[in-house]
């Protein structure tokens, strides 16, 4: 498809009294094509309608340019009608002559019988023939919009422009007219640019749904793509493995936006004490059982032993909200997955490199393979089975739940897959899912299983829903699950700050370590601001901790030899792996990142002042479940000796510091 319209590096700005000015939009790029449907979201004051009425020709552009079939746009056109959140109708005419006003003016070449029928043709379309002839004062406020629909199609217009247009009609009208719509704009091969505050409103009737930043200076902060096959109806569509899928991308964006907007209004202060720089601390988590340190940590009262008297804990839902909060600046330190440090350092996280330190692996181990049951019923209960299977279904769609491309949870389920022979981009999809959701998924089939951490897995189990195929014992035992992670320029602000942090983290994670402690733990986890699940659900996995007759308990480990000293082996097979799949460059320069990434010397520096002497690392290679050994003497000759991988990529990552934010 050709572009319609586009939007080329559009600013708008407003000015403002003492010769000041309110930006409104930034840097618009943005493409309609002929006969696309697109969605236009985000919060109140983020500019949608702003940049809808540039379009529409009723404002101009400070910046760049919105063209029309590459003619620049200049002023309102018969080719692109709006519909507004007001009617706009004429309160002396009829439903009929509100709608010949425009065809009668447009559709000039039309005879009076043809402009006739067109008008009735779509007042029909919009259920308003009983009231043909009524005034607007005479019909209720949801039919004058829909008079203003009708109005709009009757011209035939390349682009229709819809600012909320259905927010004043009852449910059953409004569905009704979303599908007439959708399907006169297919037939009719007419582009749409609609806004709305309605995420399920978006995912149904669009081709692409456009995320807007908050203003000012609001810009596109993410476009999503709703490959729901159409035509559609509402009750089919929401079955769609990917409806549900695009709805929680939507919400999470339009919550961290309003997050943002909190963390903005907010002034922070940085309160130094006890001889650290800062003791007020924000330290993000997910809920999993591998939270466990950070949770005793604060329930313990290890954070305050060492002069940490205001840590509070941000609870997010996912991987991808702790990668945000980081990379934002708006936490100062989380429980991240092991590959993320590395993710965001090497660019993962959007163009520009943020170098993340870690310093302390917090938990070891505690992930699983979960398929649904009834593979298990069919007999597919190893990794050759299900190769097999997959040979015998190619034609079928095979999806398997992830939390996030940097988790060890998605690298050991593709270096797995890949070990049998099983492509995990083309033999099977993998699909991004926050870890609470796996179940759910699981349970409506939208997904065939997934690798995440407990308790989800144990859950799976329990009810019935799944079976553990594999567990990373298996795989790769005692792999690296999760670690501490900070920016590296905060770091450098706060280094006392660091190691004490460090500290009430170590004193944590031997605290989950002593078996006795094992009932208090799953206790203080199964509370709502922690992982907020039944204890049945929740299981450290040591000795004295397992389920008879269950495979999925979680072996975790939190402290000991070789648990909490970071590895930049390990470090290195993480990189290995994300540029594998090519989900990052490999960096020419990985010696150095490896150095800035895994800062063995603050880990060292808080084990000595904890007199933790006994702490060690084995600096041998990882070996894994398939015979293969890993080390660190030429990684570049390792991927290239890999038989499953994508093109790889290498690039040098400049590792200059970012100024952090407030």
């Amino acid at each position: 498809m050709s572009n319609l319209v586009v939007c080329d590096n559009v600013d708008k700005a407003f000015p403002l009294s003492g010769g000041k000015e309110y930006v409104a939009l930034k840097g618009i790029d943005l493409e309609i094509k002929k006969g696309e449907f697109i969605a236009l979201i985000g919060h109140s004051g983020c500019g949608k309608s702003t940049l809808l009425n540039m379009i529409a020709g009723l404002d101009l552009p400070t910046g760049g340019i919105v063209t029309l079939d590459g003619m620049v746009i200049q002023k309102p056109g018969p080719d692109r009608m709006v519909v507004f959140q007001n009617y706009s109708l004429l309160p002396w005419l009829s439903v009929r002559d509100n709608v010949e006003l425009a065809v009668g003016e447009v559709l000039t070449e039309k005879t009076p019988a043809e402009r006739k029928e067109i008008i009735e043709h779509y007042i029909n379309v919009v259920g308003l023939t009983g009231c043909i002839d009524k005034r607007p004062t005479e019909i209720s406020g949801g039919m004058r919009q829909r008079v203003a629909i009708a109005r709009a199609l009757a011209v035939n217009p390349k682009l229709l422009l819809l600012d909320e247009p259905f927010g004043v009609l009852d449910a059953l009208t409004r569905g009704n007219l979303q599908e007439q719509l959708v399907r006169i704009c297919e037939d009719n091969q007419i582009s749409a640019l609609m806004v709305t505050h309605e995420v399920d409103e978006a995912v149904l009737m669009s081709d692409r749904v456009v995320m807007m930043t908050n203003g000012p200076g609001s810009k596109i902060g993410g476009i999503l793509d709703v490959d729901i096959p159409r035509p559609r109806k509402r009750l089919e569509a929401v079955k769609h493995p990917s409806y549900y899928q695009l709805r929680s991308e939507i919400i999470y964006f339009l919550n961290q936006q309003k997050r943002v907007k909190k963390m903005r209004a907010q002034k922070v202060q940085v309160l130094p004490r006890h001889g650290l720089e800062k003791v007020n601390l924000e330290i993000g988590f997910v809920p999993l059982t591998a939270c466990a340190p950070i949770a005793v940590a604060q329930e313990k009262g290890f954070f305050k032993k060492h002069g940490l008297d205001e840590v509070s804990l941000v609870r997010e839902s996912s991987w991808r909200g702790i990668m945000d909060g980081m990379t934002g600046g708006y936490m100062d330190a989380a429980q991240m997955p092991s590959g993320m440090p590395l993710w965001i350092t090497l660019g993962g996280a959007g163009n520009q490199s943020v170098p993340i330190v870690t310093a302390m692996t917090m938990t070891r181990n505690g992930n699983a393979i979960t398929l649904a049951k009834r593979f298990q019923e069919q007999g597919i209960t190893s990794l050759a089975a299900y190769k097999d299977m997959l040979l015998t279904s190619k034609n079928e769609p095979h999806r398997l739940g992830v939390v996030h491309p940097s988790s060890m949870h998605n690298l050991l389920l593709r270096y797995w897959l890949a070990s049998g022979g099983i492509d995990p981009d083309r033999d099977v999809q993998l699909k991004t899912i926050p870890p609470a959701q796996m179940v759910v998924d699981l349970k409506a089939g939208t997904i065939d299983g997934f690798c995440v951490g407990d308790p989800w897995n144990l859950r799976a189990e329990l009810e019935g829903t799944g079976f553990t195929i594999a567990t990373d014992v298996d795989i790769w035992p005692n792999h690296p699950g999760k670690v501490l992670g900070v920016r590296d320029d905060w770091a450098n602000a706060y280094p006392n700050t660091h190691i004490a942090l460090i500290k009430a983290l170590m004193e944590a994670c031997q605290y989950c370590a002593e078996p006795n402690h094992a009932l208090e733990i799953r206790q203080i986890l199964s509370q709502r601001e922690y992982v907020g699940t039944s204890m049945d659900y929740i299981h450290l996995g040591g000795p004295d901790d397992l389920i008879p007759g269950v495979n999925s308990v979680a072996h975790h480990l939190f402290y000991g030899e070789n648990v909490n000293r970071p590895s930049r082996t390990e470090h290195l097979w993480h990189m290995v792996q994300m540029a594998r799949w090519g989900d990052v460059p490999f960096p020419r320069n990985w010696v150095e990142v490896l150095e800035k990434t895994c800062s063995v010397s603050a880990f060292s520096t808080a084990a000595r002042e904890l007199g933790l002497t006994e702490v060690s690392y084995s600096r041998s290679a990882i070996k894994l479940f398939d015979g293969s050994t890993f080390n660190a003497d030429d990684p570049i000759a390792y991927l290239n000796a890999l038989a499953i991988k994508r093109d790889i990529t290498m690039a040098e990552i400049p590792l200059s510091q970012p100024r952090r934010a407030a």
